[in-house]
Protein backbone atom coordinates (compact mmCIF):
# COMPACT_ATOMS: atom_id res chain seq x y z
CA UNK A 1 0.00 0.00 0.00
CA UNK A 2 1.31 3.54 -0.75
CA UNK A 3 2.61 5.71 2.07
CA UNK A 4 -0.29 8.16 1.63
CA UNK A 5 -2.92 5.47 2.02
CA UNK A 6 -0.95 3.79 4.83
CA UNK A 7 -0.89 7.01 6.88
CA UNK A 8 -4.62 7.43 6.32
CA UNK A 9 -5.19 3.83 7.39
CA UNK A 10 -3.47 4.41 10.72
CA UNK A 11 -5.84 7.26 11.46
CA UNK A 12 -9.00 5.34 10.49
CA UNK A 13 -8.05 1.68 10.82
CA UNK A 14 -11.65 0.52 11.14
CA UNK A 15 -12.73 2.14 7.87
CA UNK A 16 -12.74 0.01 4.71
CA UNK A 17 -9.79 0.60 2.43
CA UNK A 18 -11.95 1.68 -0.52
CA UNK A 19 -13.53 4.45 1.59
CA UNK A 20 -10.10 5.65 2.70
CA UNK A 21 -9.07 5.81 -0.93
CA UNK A 22 -12.30 7.60 -1.87
CA UNK A 23 -11.57 10.31 0.70
CA UNK A 24 -8.04 10.82 -0.61
CA UNK A 25 -9.27 11.06 -4.20
CA UNK A 26 -12.07 13.46 -3.20
CA UNK A 27 -9.55 15.75 -1.53
CA UNK A 28 -7.35 15.69 -4.63
CA UNK A 29 -10.33 16.47 -6.86
CA UNK A 30 -11.21 19.54 -4.77
CA UNK A 31 -7.66 20.89 -4.69
CA UNK A 32 -6.16 19.81 -8.01
CA UNK A 33 -8.89 19.24 -10.60
CA UNK A 34 -11.47 21.26 -12.50
CA UNK A 35 -14.73 20.26 -14.15
CA UNK A 36 -14.08 18.10 -17.19
CA UNK A 37 -10.73 16.74 -16.02
CA UNK A 38 -10.23 13.00 -16.36
CA UNK A 39 -8.87 10.94 -13.51
CA UNK A 40 -6.17 8.32 -14.14
CA UNK A 41 -7.47 4.86 -15.08
CA UNK A 42 -8.19 2.10 -12.61
CA UNK A 43 -4.91 0.30 -13.33
CA UNK A 44 -2.86 3.46 -12.78
CA UNK A 45 -4.64 4.22 -9.51
CA UNK A 46 -4.28 0.62 -8.34
CA UNK A 47 -0.55 0.76 -9.00
CA UNK A 48 -0.12 4.14 -7.35
CA UNK A 49 -1.95 3.17 -4.14
CA UNK A 50 -0.80 -0.46 -4.18
CA UNK A 51 -4.35 -1.85 -4.03
CA UNK A 52 -6.33 -4.09 -6.36
CA UNK A 53 -8.65 -2.81 -9.09
CA UNK A 54 -11.73 -3.88 -7.13
CA UNK A 55 -10.76 -1.48 -4.32
CA UNK A 56 -10.23 1.32 -6.84
CA UNK A 57 -13.55 0.59 -8.53
CA UNK A 58 -15.44 0.73 -5.23
CA UNK A 59 -13.69 4.00 -4.30
CA UNK A 60 -14.74 5.54 -7.63
CA UNK A 61 -18.28 4.28 -7.07
CA UNK A 62 -18.27 6.30 -3.83
CA UNK A 63 -17.29 9.42 -5.75
CA UNK A 64 -19.98 8.81 -8.36
CA UNK A 65 -22.57 8.49 -5.59
CA UNK A 66 -21.31 11.75 -4.08
CA UNK A 67 -21.80 13.52 -7.42
CA UNK A 68 -18.10 14.36 -7.81
CA UNK A 69 -17.35 12.29 -10.93
CA UNK A 70 -19.11 10.47 -13.74
CA UNK A 71 -17.99 7.24 -15.41
CA UNK A 72 -18.52 6.49 -19.09
CA UNK A 73 -17.70 3.30 -20.96
CA UNK A 74 -14.70 3.90 -23.20
CA UNK A 75 -14.16 7.41 -21.82
CA UNK A 76 -13.11 6.90 -18.21
CA UNK A 77 -13.82 8.84 -15.04
CA UNK A 78 -14.48 12.55 -15.40
CA UNK A 79 -14.77 15.32 -12.80
CA UNK A 80 -18.18 16.97 -12.95
CA UNK A 81 -19.02 20.65 -12.61
CA UNK A 82 -18.56 21.41 -8.89
CA UNK A 83 -19.19 25.15 -9.08
CA UNK A 84 -21.03 26.67 -6.14
CA UNK A 85 -24.46 27.94 -7.09
CA UNK A 86 -24.47 31.24 -5.22
CA UNK A 87 -27.78 33.08 -4.94
CA UNK A 88 -27.69 36.86 -5.29
CA UNK A 89 -30.66 38.85 -4.04
CA UNK A 90 -31.22 42.14 -2.26
CA UNK A 91 -30.27 40.86 1.18
CA UNK A 92 -27.95 37.94 0.48
CA UNK A 93 -24.67 37.72 2.41
CA UNK A 94 -21.73 35.78 1.02
CA UNK A 95 -20.52 34.23 4.28
CA UNK A 96 -24.04 33.30 5.41
CA UNK A 97 -24.96 31.79 2.04
CA UNK A 98 -21.83 29.65 1.89
CA UNK A 99 -22.37 28.46 5.45
CA UNK A 100 -25.91 27.39 4.52
CA UNK A 101 -24.36 25.14 1.88
CA UNK A 102 -22.46 23.39 4.68
CA UNK A 103 -19.10 24.85 3.65
CA UNK A 104 -16.33 26.01 5.95
CA UNK A 105 -15.50 29.61 5.12
CA UNK A 106 -12.74 32.01 6.06
CA UNK A 107 -12.40 35.68 5.19
CA UNK A 108 -8.94 37.20 5.44
CA UNK A 109 -8.30 40.92 5.52
CA UNK A 110 -5.51 41.67 3.05
CA UNK A 111 -5.32 45.46 3.39
CA UNK A 112 -7.45 48.42 4.45
CA UNK A 113 -7.23 52.18 4.81
CA UNK A 114 -8.36 55.50 3.35
CA UNK A 115 -7.98 55.69 -0.42
CA UNK A 116 -9.23 57.79 -3.28
CA UNK A 117 -11.58 55.52 -5.29
CA UNK A 118 -11.84 55.31 -9.08
CA UNK A 119 -13.81 58.20 -10.53
CA UNK A 120 -16.91 56.11 -11.28
CA UNK A 121 -17.20 55.06 -7.63
CA UNK A 122 -16.37 58.56 -6.36
CA UNK A 123 -19.27 59.91 -8.41
CA UNK A 124 -21.66 57.34 -6.95
CA UNK A 125 -20.80 58.60 -3.46
CA UNK A 126 -20.84 62.24 -4.56
CA UNK A 127 -17.25 62.81 -3.38
CA UNK A 128 -15.25 65.98 -3.86
CA UNK A 129 -11.86 66.02 -5.55
CA UNK A 130 -9.80 65.29 -2.42
CA UNK A 131 -12.22 63.03 -0.54
CA UNK A 132 -11.48 59.38 0.18
CA UNK A 133 -13.36 56.23 1.10
CA UNK A 134 -12.35 53.34 3.32
CA UNK A 135 -11.00 50.61 1.05
CA UNK A 136 -10.97 47.05 2.41
CA UNK A 137 -9.46 44.15 0.45
CA UNK A 138 -10.46 40.65 1.53
CA UNK A 139 -9.94 37.09 0.37
CA UNK A 140 -12.71 34.52 0.77
CA UNK A 141 -11.69 30.88 1.17
CA UNK A 142 -13.99 27.85 1.14
CA UNK A 143 -12.72 24.62 2.70
CA UNK A 144 -9.26 26.21 2.67
CA UNK A 145 -9.31 26.98 -1.07
CA UNK A 146 -9.41 30.60 -2.39
CA UNK A 147 -12.76 31.30 -4.03
CA UNK A 148 -13.03 35.05 -4.50
CA UNK A 149 -11.25 38.29 -3.73
CA UNK A 150 -13.27 41.35 -2.80
CA UNK A 151 -12.73 45.07 -2.60
CA UNK A 152 -15.14 47.02 -0.40
CA UNK A 153 -15.52 50.80 -0.60
CA UNK A 154 -17.21 52.27 2.50
CA UNK A 155 -18.45 55.77 3.29
CA UNK A 156 -15.94 56.63 6.01
CA UNK A 157 -18.43 58.84 7.87
CA UNK A 158 -20.77 55.88 8.38
CA UNK A 159 -18.13 53.50 9.79
CA UNK A 160 -15.80 55.46 12.11
CA UNK A 161 -12.82 53.53 13.52
CA UNK A 162 -13.41 50.74 11.01
CA UNK A 163 -9.72 49.90 10.60
CA UNK A 164 -9.32 49.53 14.37
CA UNK A 165 -12.29 47.14 14.58
CA UNK A 166 -12.03 44.95 11.50
CA UNK A 167 -9.47 42.14 11.45
CA UNK A 168 -11.20 39.68 9.11
CA UNK A 169 -14.42 37.71 8.90
CA UNK A 170 -17.80 38.91 7.69
CA UNK A 171 -17.94 42.65 6.95
CA UNK A 172 -21.75 42.48 7.11
CA UNK A 173 -21.57 41.11 10.66
CA UNK A 174 -19.37 44.00 11.81
CA UNK A 175 -21.63 46.53 10.08
CA UNK A 176 -24.61 45.16 11.98
CA UNK A 177 -23.01 44.62 15.37
CA UNK A 178 -21.02 47.85 15.73
CA UNK A 179 -22.69 50.31 13.38
CA UNK A 180 -26.32 49.20 13.35
CA UNK A 181 -26.29 49.00 9.57
CA UNK A 182 -28.38 46.43 7.70
CA UNK A 183 -27.43 46.78 4.08
CA UNK A 184 -29.23 45.55 0.99
CA UNK A 185 -28.24 45.49 -2.66
CA UNK A 186 -29.70 48.30 -4.71
CA UNK A 187 -27.67 47.91 -7.90
CA UNK A 188 -25.86 44.81 -9.19
CA UNK A 189 -23.64 44.44 -12.25
CA UNK A 190 -22.10 41.17 -13.46
CA UNK A 191 -19.24 41.12 -15.94
CA UNK A 192 -16.81 38.59 -17.37
CA UNK A 193 -13.12 39.24 -16.97
CA UNK A 194 -9.73 37.55 -17.03
CA UNK A 195 -7.36 37.03 -14.13
CA UNK A 196 -4.51 39.52 -13.81
CA UNK A 197 -1.32 38.86 -11.85
CA UNK A 198 -2.96 39.69 -8.48
CA UNK A 199 -5.95 37.45 -9.23
CA UNK A 200 -3.63 34.64 -10.28
CA UNK A 201 -1.58 34.90 -7.08
CA UNK A 202 -4.48 35.22 -4.66
CA UNK A 203 -6.98 32.87 -6.32
CA UNK A 204 -4.36 30.30 -7.31
CA UNK A 205 -5.39 30.27 -10.95
CA UNK A 206 -3.54 30.90 -14.19
CA UNK A 207 -3.28 34.39 -15.62
CA UNK A 208 -6.10 35.13 -18.07
CA UNK A 209 -8.28 32.46 -16.40
CA UNK A 210 -12.00 33.38 -16.66
CA UNK A 211 -13.44 35.33 -13.74
CA UNK A 212 -16.88 36.61 -12.78
CA UNK A 213 -16.82 40.19 -11.51
CA UNK A 214 -19.84 41.18 -9.41
CA UNK A 215 -20.23 44.86 -8.46
CA UNK A 216 -22.88 45.73 -5.86
CA UNK A 217 -24.13 49.08 -4.61
CA UNK A 218 -25.29 48.47 -1.03
CA UNK A 219 -27.64 50.85 0.76
CA UNK A 220 -29.06 51.31 4.25
CA UNK A 221 -32.74 51.27 5.21
CA UNK A 222 -33.14 54.87 3.96
CA UNK A 223 -31.67 53.83 0.56
CA UNK A 224 -28.51 55.85 1.22
CA UNK A 225 -25.38 54.37 -0.34
CA UNK A 226 -22.97 52.98 2.27
CA UNK A 227 -20.82 50.51 0.32
CA UNK A 228 -19.77 49.50 -3.15
CA UNK A 229 -18.29 46.01 -3.26
CA UNK A 230 -16.46 44.38 -6.16
CA UNK A 231 -15.79 40.64 -6.10
CA UNK A 232 -13.57 38.65 -8.45
CA UNK A 233 -14.59 34.98 -8.41
CA UNK A 234 -13.16 32.01 -10.28
CA UNK A 235 -15.64 31.12 -13.00
CA UNK A 236 -14.75 27.45 -12.69
CA UNK A 237 -15.80 27.42 -9.03
CA UNK A 238 -18.75 29.82 -8.77
CA UNK A 239 -21.98 30.34 -10.65
CA UNK A 240 -24.36 33.17 -9.72
CA UNK A 241 -28.08 32.91 -9.71
CA UNK A 242 -30.16 36.04 -9.27
CA UNK A 243 -33.45 36.24 -7.44
CA UNK A 244 -34.92 39.64 -6.61
CA UNK A 245 -38.52 38.45 -6.39
CA UNK A 246 -40.28 39.68 -3.27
Amino acid sequence: MSRQLTQHSRQEASEPRYRQLAKILAQEIRSQHSAGDQLPGELALAKRFEVNRHTVRRALDELVAAGMVTRHQGWGTQVVDRRLDYMVNAGSKVTHNLAELGLNTETRCLAQGLLRPPEAIAQRFGLGDDECLICVDTLRLVDGTPLMRLRHWFDAARVPDWCERYRGGSTRALLGQHYGLRLSRAVVRLEASQADSDDSRLLQCSQLAPLLVLTSGNVDETRRLVEVSISHARADRVSYHFDFFE
